[in-house]
């Protein structure tokens, strides 16, 4: 594995900080899953996008469903 250094103001840290422990991962290991998803080719991120969206509202779509009777 190849390490990468970069430069970052101290605002950009400080948001970069938030957002890894928003996500519950150390800013390296934000870094690393978000340059992972760009690299993804695009049909992989429309899929895992879709995955999440249909997961996220299951019991929305479940409701709707069953209203519909």
């Amino acid at each position: 594995m190849t390490t990468i250094s970069i430069s970052l103001s101290g605002e950009c840290l400080d948001q970069l900080r938030k957002w890894a422990e928003r996500s519950g991962l150390t800013p390296e290991e934000f870094l690393r899953h978000r340059v992972e998803q760009l690299l993804e080719p695009p049909d992989e991120q429309f899929r895992r996008a879709a995955t999440y969206v249909l997961q996220k509202n299951a019991e929305l779509y479940r409701r709707l469903a069953c209203s519909a009777i």
